[in-house]
């Protein structure tokens, strides 16, 4: 005898006129009108988060070639591969934009102004190590709120901003491990 509810539900169906209207505006590539009223919102987040990932390509990459001390040849070497790392996060969010339909905006007279996170031109190996942990903190807080914010207005862009989450994750833990070094 089965003693289960049955509980009541509406079946799963899809939204034909959706359908329909994804037929229409080719011109929009991949940019559907279940996008709705967000995509501007979401190109901008990329945009600043765009900012961000080439500010910290920046200082990664000043540390890597400053770096000394006796610690340093280790610790600059990660430099290098958070830097290539983080360029290659850049390159995933221009590339989104695009497919968003908006331009990825590289201008280096407003990458300071737009990115989460700040340059630091430290010598003291520490100091960078530090600077660096600040700023993946920073990166992770921003990624974790756009997530939140995105939700499923674009699943797309919301799975790429939880792959670079779980990389800045990896950063700030590898930063971590060398305070004090």
């Amino acid at each position: 005898m089965n003693t289960a509810v049955k509980e009541r539900h509406e079946p799963l169906k899809l939204d034909q006129a959706a359908i329909d209207k994804a037929s229409k505006s080719l011109e929009e590539g991949a940019v559907t009108p279940s996008y709705g009223p967000w995509r501007d919102d979401i190109v901008k987040l990329l945009n600043d988060a765009l900012a961000t990932e080439l500010v910290c390509v920046l200082r990664y990459k000043r540390h890597y070639f400053t770096a000394s001390g006796e610690a340093s040849p280790a610790i600059a070497d990660e430099f290098l591969v958070h830097a290539n790392e983080e360029s290659a996060h850049a390159d995933k969010i221009a590339e989104r934009i695009v497919q968003l339909g908006g331009e990825p905006d590289f201008n280096p007279q407003t990458l300071q102004g737009r990115s989460h996170a700040s340059y630091d031109a430290s010598l003291d190996l520490q100091a960078m190590v530090r600077a660096n942990l600040i700023a993946e903190r920073i990166a992770i807080e921003t990624y974790r709120q756009m997530i939140v914010l995105i939700g499923d207005k674009d699943p797309t862009t919301r799975r790429m901003l939880e792959e670079i989450l779980s990389d800045e994750e990896e950063h700030a833990d590898e930063l971590k491990d060398w305070l004090g070094h």
